[in-house]
């Protein structure tokens, strides 16, 4: 088969476009997969430490009840506990779970910051 030097042309310059076409297109690709795990990364943000503050507190202790007016693992006063719904689950912090414990954490933690728990809170 004889190649013309137009012939030659023609596909060099089909080719190249066809090179660029996939660059562009391999990309947006990398871009795409990129943007998806950002996306990921940021709605996935790492949880609050509620341990280290449960080990600050009440030496990691979930059902600590000295009677000094705090309970549980998270030190929750029974005002505290009551206002931010702990009731539903056990009528004084320390006889909840440690899941149900952190989760009126986290609403107290929502409202009132990290201040919450003045020395423990920069566990969070």
């Amino acid at each position: 088969m004889i190649f013309s030097a137009r012939n030659t042309a023609a596909r060099t310059s089909r080719v190249r476009r066809l090179a660029a076409t996939g660059a562009l297109a391999g990309a947006a690709g990398a871009m795409v997969i990129a943007g998806t795990s950002s996306a990921s990364a940021a709605t996935s943000a790492p949880a609050h430490n509620w341990d280290a503050v449960a080990q600050c507190e009440s030496s990691g202790d979930w059902a600590a009840d000295t009677g000094n007016g705090f309970s549980g693992g998270l030190q929750f006063t029974s005002s505290t506990w009551s206002a931010y719904g702990g009731t539903k689950y056990a009528a004084s912090a320390h006889l909840a779970t440690k899941a149900e414990q952190i989760s009126v954490a986290e609403k107290v933690l929502a409202a009132q910051g990290q201040n919450a728990w003045p020395v423990c809170g920069k566990n969070l």
